[in-house]
């Protein structure tokens, strides 16, 4: 029987969640705060299919109810953020005959297009990790859904981290051309943020204003600015409450491919080393960061292929 999920299924949900997503285990905060109370979250098109009373598949979508920064309701756009089936019930149907459901009930709110997991803000994967999931690869790839990219997670080890020195010889370089590598002050704040909405787009800036409203952004954020005392750079890390997660990190488009990135990057990874936190973490990037974050020795931790399906 396929109907609505409710509140009583939590429990079972995260349960069949964690036996059947192996690598990617939560907790209940954790799906509440990223499903259940995400302003989107609609229980019309969240399912689960239940079998003598123990639920035996999940699967939720969403469509935008309000707007998302300058993205605004993107109106034809749909996401199916999450489905699974139990190991022991598959090959009978379930998933198809759910995912058919989840369509059907999209479709009626004139999407026009469906992505996979990629929903911003509180998305849980942002696709399909190609090596540990290929089933559920394959699944899609059967039922129309198109790749269109892949995402890479990528992390390296801080422990004992030391700034290299041709990164000390780079800062030294750039400090004497007038730019300035600092720790966020206040006073720097509405700058931050128009600078970030300008050059990188809405979820840049809601991420640094986020830090600011929760009074942790000066334990997290780098600046650089130019001659003129102008920000002109900028990372952050801990976007999500996890001290290990880098990123995003930035410099403006007419002060690049000057090293004043990579020399963001390191500096970063050597406060985070500085504080006990000797493991870094980028969520996704593509495959011009993937290059780059290489080149800095880090590691690629897993390959996430994103899906779309027009209807």
């Amino acid at each position: 029987m396929i109907r609505n999920f409710e509140m009583k299924d939590e429990t079972q949900v995260i349960d069949l969640w964690n036996r059947t997503l192996i690598k990617d285990n939560i907790d209940i905060k954790k799906f509440r705060r990223q499903a259940i109370f995400d302003d989107n979250f609609d229980n019309k098109l969240s399912f689960v299919v239940e079998e003598d009373e123990k639920i035996v598949a999940f699967g939720y979508a969403t469509k935008r109810k309000f707007p998302y920064l300058e993205r605004g309701l993107e109106p034809d756009r749909g996401w199916i953020n999450v489905l699974f089936v139990d190991e022991r019930y598959r090959n009978k149907g379930i998933g198809s005959s759910l995912l058919n459901c989840l369509e059907k009930e999209l479709i009626k709110l004139s999407i026009k297009s469906i992505t996979l997991c990629a929903y911003s803000p509180n998305y849980f994967f942002w696709g399909i990790d190609k090596d540990n999931y290929t089933e559920a690869i394959n699944f899609f790839t059967k039922r129309n859904y198109k790749s269109i990219g892949e995402h890479f997670s990528m992390g390296k080890t801080l422990h004992g981290y030391q700034i290299p020195k041709d990164t000390l010889e780079k800062k030294k370089s750039a400090e004497e051309l007038g730019y300035k590598f600092i720790n966020f002050e206040y006073k720097y704040a509405l700058e931050l943020l128009d600078f970030l909405k300008e050059e990188f787009g809405g979820g840049w800036k809601r991420n640094a204003l986020i830090a600011m409203q929760n009074e942790r952004i000066e334990d997290v954020c780098l600046l650089v600015l130019n001659k003129d005392g102008k920000i002109c750079g900028f990372s952050l890390r801990q976007i999500d409450e996890n001290p290990m997660r880098f990123g995003p990190i930035g410099v403006s488009s007419k002060d690049r491919n000057m090293g004043l990135g990579s020399i963001l990057l390191d500096l970063g990874m050597y406060e985070m080393s500085k504080k006990g936190i000797y493991r870094m973490f980028f969520v996704t990037t593509d495959e011009p960061g993937k290059r780059y974050y290489l080149r800095h020795d880090l590691e690629v931790i897993r390959t996430c292929v994103e899906f779309k399906k027009d209807i």
